[in-house]
């Protein structure tokens, strides 16, 4: 560790408190497209993406002009007392892409968590219930709601007392776990059986594809299963895509990977390049449930922000970025089944387009992939239940030179921190 870096550890200590962890011991200084730098000038091939917010890289050219643009404009007025013309078309250009079956209404808002909650508000105001069911290894958010809805304790719930109540917890189905669909939809009869009646239940909230929770796509037969459910007891079906929206799955929304749609989408993350802003989109009907002043924010959907998004938009159409996520995704894949096929420690790959995990069976392999992979000058990040898969998270604006580079290292690495399958020996 460099002296600057020592330095700002130290004071990171005394000016923070414990609970913001950071995975780096170091700076950043600058960042372009896929690379980042720190103070001392060292680089880093960046498969993180700031957690899946960069499908369309650090500082765009025309997202940069976007924000620039705006800034000579105006940064903020409150759009419930100012209105402006930018937060309405952006409305208008999702109301047209986002998967929902019939006119659709969109309201924005500032983080992840802020866009469940609310989705949560207009499920419960359309539907005059309380109940809301999520999945085992979900994850919404970090407010108290978001946290109750959350499907992991450590370390989002831990210390943090009673969460709210009327959230229960179904289990998400999972080959590599042994969750079969049968067993999923199992779960959700012992809650209605169990914990609450199907007519007191508002919403049934799911992410199409598990980020946190480990990059589980959600087989074809439950999603068609949860529809006809939700339908058949007027059950909202709500998709959370914070994650998994904006080209990453290779659709601009997962659940177009779907013949059926949500009621309800949350999106945030890639949809401002880096910018913070979120939105809920859904049935016009649904969406119009609460009364004027129910929904907003004094931030909700900044001026700055709306003008970034309009950029992504743009950006992820010139620059076919679903079709590369396709392309660099099944690129990766096919490397990261190569080495499945070689070491024992490799439990699982799985991918939709270019969100891609590898999963271990054991924490402490995937760790120390990591581990070997910043030292030599690629970020990655774990997630799943026990932190033991790795999930790619690249820029999908990344030249295929350095996504070749990226590869090199990650074999390498692999090559150094696992032991492949001797002859005549079969794979854990």
């Amino acid at each position: 560790m460099s002296e600057k870096n020592s330095l700002m550890q130290q004071r990171k200590a005394q000016a923070l408190p414990k609970g913001i962890g950071t995975l780096c011991d170091w700076y950043v200084a600058r960042a372009e497209n896929a690379t980042l730098w720190d103070q001392a000038g060292n680089s880093w091939i960046d498969f993180a993406g700031g957690i899946a917010v960069l499908n369309t890289g650090h500082r765009h050219p025309r997202i940069e002009q976007a924000v620039a643009d705006q800034l000579t404009k105006f940064t903020h007025t409150a759009f419930q007392i100012t209105p402006y013309e930018s937060y309405i078309a952006l409305a208008e250009r999702i109301n047209q892409r986002v998967p929902i079956a019939g006119p659709a209404k969109t309201a924005f808002f500032t983080t992840g968590a802020e866009a469940v909650e609310n989705a949560v508000k207009v499920a419960r105001a359309y539907t005059r219930r309380h109940g809301i069911i999520t999945f085992g290894n979900a994850f919404h958010g970090r407010t108290f709601m978001t946290m109750a809805m959350t499907g992991k304790v450590a370390p989002y719930k831990r210390d943090f007392g009673p969460m709210p109540a009327s959230v229960w917890h179904a289990r998400y189905p999972s080959e590599v776990q042994g969750i079969s669909v049968a067993a999923a939809l199992s779960s959700l009869d012992d809650i209605f059986s169990q914990d609450v009646a199907p007519h007191d239940v508002a919403a049934i909230v799911l992410e199409p594809v598990q980020g946190e929770g480990g990059f589980h796509a959600a087989p074809l037969a439950f999603m068609q299963s949860l529809r006809e459910l939700a339908d058949r007891h007027g059950i909202l079906l709500i998709a959370d895509e914070v994650q998994s929206g904006f080209a990453r799955t290779g659709k601009l929304f997962a659940m177009e990977h779907y013949p059926v749609k949500a009621d309800i989408i949350t999106m945030a993350k890639s949809l401002a390049g880096g910018m913070p802003l979120s939105a809920v989109a859904g049935r016009a009907e649904v969406m119009d449930a609460p009364s004027p002043g129910g929904l907003g924010g004094t931030y909700a959907g900044n001026p700055l922000a709306i003008a970034a998004a309009h950029a992504v938009l743009d950006v992820i159409e010139e620059e076919q970025l679903c079709q590369r996520a396709v392309k660099l995704g099944a690129w990766l894949e096919a490397e990261l089944q190569k080495h499945h096929a070689t070491y024992p420690a490799i439990a699982d790959v799985r991918a939709l387009g270019s969100m891609v995990a590898m999963e271990f069976h054991q924490p402490g392999d995937a760790q120390a992939v990591q581990q070997a992979a910043m030292a030599n000058g690629l970020l990655l990040l774990t997630c799943g239940a026990k932190g033991n898969v790795i999930r790619f998270l690249y820029p999908l604006t990344i030249p295929d030179a350095q996504f070749s580079q990226a590869l090199d290292i990650l074999n390498a690495v692999l090559s150094q921190a696992l032991t492949p399958v001797t002859q005549g020996s079969v794979p854990a």
